[in-house]
């Protein structure tokens, strides 16, 4: 049995024997897992008492976790949903999450509406729009609908509640169906004639296109002609019919591919028989489980997904775990029924392989981008140890950024590289205490050493610390470092022409801009500019926003939050009156008059008000 404290296991003693979901957490109070239990104390006594029989990645979670808060509820399907929605919420590290791969677009022509809009997306929403897709050139799907706005004068606005008719009116590009111009039927003639264009049943535009470019070449206008045959090439790619991959249904079918440690997940989208598009994703936290446990997470978090709806048959590659609870769950969802197969024989059995090998080609060609990055990131990393002579390979690397505009705001970032990626949740943003108002770089990243090393920060010693600058600032960095006893090697990369700057020599090593050792500082260092200069711009525009009506006379904090709340810009809030301003909560005629008088006084007299 694990040992765990007195604390946990006094809570373990009193679980209730009904169902609910359970959430691990760390030392830190972090929920590093969710999940749900029709008895919630055998399942949560189950991850202390059956050590011998867990796979790893309990294990390892379990080496973290120091305390179980649970949720009690009526049913197990009430705890399937709270568990969907907690994970969607807390994204815990152990459990088996989506990552979402390139999306291809799709003309999406929203026919649920009273007069249809047409434009590309690159999701996919069961909201009663018609989806045409996917395509794989986005520059030709572009051409088609630009084109297509021109000879069809649609409306692109998302709300029809004007009061007036907007400028594609008045450059005859829509008919404005906002203000009753054009009818609602003669409007859907014509969104009906794009559809029949689009689906191929309508070869009208495409002879009256090929018309124009044969016009235009008899006429010696090359350049018009190749327009059109352009046109025409695009919409004969747009206009290709989707192959028909069932006599009928209304389909999502689900496949699945592992290997190793990495699984990956394709969603064939399949409407009144024909393939419609295809989803690919890859999954977290998933080593150690079992396909059926996997299988099931992923229909929890896809479906569980806002704006995805169930198709009405679910077609898998084989049984997943609680494959009833969730065909309940998801038919509850769609307030209709939902069926989860795993067919045998059939068209259905067809394309459950079809869903096979689209996963497993997926997961190969995903599997060749990383091995291709990790040779990449290794090779880099290893001819940086031997560059700078390292001892060894620097697992973690640490680079720091100064921002600052004329010494005002100053700020600093520090970025951070583990096994040659970036590491966004190891990054921290300072605000410097000791050097504002006088740009002293530094004097800034002394200040910024000391923080960082001169203290028992839980962040771990990195092998190798990068300083954004040249020898200037390289050493005033170091003798800071050195004093607070941390001895790994620090170098300098000066962005004129990228040299490196180390400790033991006077003259800058010069690389090869194409060096994957350079392109892997260059990383950590435009990460470290990147995660600086956002900060900096927002620590700058809050103080921006708050400024203004700061150096008014009478007007606090309270009166300026409720100024802001009251109106949404400064020039509503110059175009106010007095008696306007006043009637904002917290103020009074005389501090509403002192606001009016600064909005509208010259640059000269407002600065003789802040002096």
């Amino acid at each position: 049995m694990r040992e765990i404290s007195d604390a946990l296991a006094t809570k373990l003693k009193a679980l209730p024997t009904t169902p609910g979901v359970y959430q691990w957490k760390d030392r830190f109070g972090r929920v590093i897992y969710v999940g749900k239990a029709v008895n919630l104390r055998n399942r949560v006594r189950s991850y202390v008492r059956d050590e011998a029989n867990q796979g790893p990645k309990v294990r390892a979670m379990m080496n973290h976790a120091v305390d179980v808060d649970i949720i009690l509820t009526k049913t197990e399907m009430e705890a399937l949903i709270l568990e969907s929605n907690l994970i969607k919420e807390y994204h815990p590290k152990y459990n088996i999450l989506l990552r979402d791969d390139k999306t291809y677009p799709y003309l999406k022509i929203t026919v649920q509406e009273d007069y249809p809009r047409i434009f590309m997306t690159r999701r996919l929403v069961h909201d009663g729009a018609k989806y045409l897709g996917p395509f794989s050139q986005v520059g030709e799907l572009s051409l088609v609908i630009k084109e297509l706005h021109r000879l069809y004068p649609l409306r692109t606005c998302r709300s029809m509640k004007v009061t007036r008719p907007c400028l594609q009116y008045h450059l005859q590009r829509c008919e404005a169906p906002c203000m009753g111009i054009v009818e609602q039927a003669e409007y859907r003639r014509r969104v009906d004639e794009i559809v029949a264009v689009l689906e191929g049943k309508d070869n009208t535009l495409a002879a009256d296109w090929t018309a124009r470019m044969d016009a235009a070449a008899e006429a010696l206008e090359f350049e018009q002609a190749a327009r059109w045959r352009d046109r025409l090439r695009a919409l004969k790619s747009i206009t290709q019919r989707q192959n028909i991959v069932a006599p009928d249904g209304y389909l999502d079918v689900i496949g699945l591919a592992r290997r190793e440690q990495q699984v990956a997940a394709v969603v064939l989208l399949v409407r009144e028989g024909k393939m419609i598009g295809k989803e690919n994703f890859t999954l977290s936290g998933s080593a150690g489980e079992s396909d059926a446990d996997v299988l099931a997470g992923f229909i929890k978090h896809y479906y569980g997904a806002d704006g995805v709806r169930a198709a009405k048959e679910i077609i898998l590659p084989q049984a997943a775990t609680d494959a009833a609870l969730l065909g309940e769950w998801l038919s509850a969802k769609n307030g209709s029924q939902v069926r989860l197969q795993v067919p045998e024989r059939g068209y259905r059995r067809s394309l459950k392989e079809m869903a096979q090998e689209n996963a497993a080609k997926f997961l190969a060609d995903k599997w060749l981008q990383w091995e291709h990055r990790r040779e990449k990131e290794e090779g880099a990393l290893t001819e940086l140890t031997e560059l700078l002579e390292l001892a060894d390979v620097p697992t973690r690397i640490e680079c720091f950024d100064i921002s600052h505009m004329q010494g005002a705001e100053t700020v600093a970032a520090m970025t951070v590289l583990t096994d040659g990626k970036p590491t966004p949740k190891e990054y921290r943003k300072f605000k410097l205490k000791t050097v504002q108002g006088k740009p002293d770089d530094f004097a800034s990243m002394r200040e910024i050493m000391e923080r960082r090393y001169g203290h028992g920060h839980d962040w771990g010693m990195p092998d190798l610390i990068v300083i954004d600058g040249g020898k200037g600032q390289l050493h005033a960095a170091l003798p800071v470092i050195r004093e607070c006893g941390v001895q790994v090697p620090v170098v300098a990369l000066a962005e004129r022409i990228e040299e490196i700057y180390t400790e033991d020599s006077p003259n800058p090593i010069v690389l090869d801009r194409r060096s994957p050792a350079l392109q892997l500082l260059q990383i950590v260092r435009d990460e470290a500019h990147r995660f600086g200069i956002t900060y900096h711009r927002k620590w700058r525009s809050k103080r921006n926003f708050h400024s203004v009506l700061d150096h008014i006379d009478g007007i606090g904090p309270k009166r300026r939050n409720a100024l802001w709340e009251a109106f949404p810009n400064m020039d509503a809030m110059r175009g106010a009156t007095v008696g306007e301003l006043a009637a904002v909560a917290g103020m009074n005629r005389r501090a509403a008059e002192a606001v009016y008088t600064f909005l509208h006084a010259s640059a000269d007299e407002k600065q003789q008000m802040t002096h």
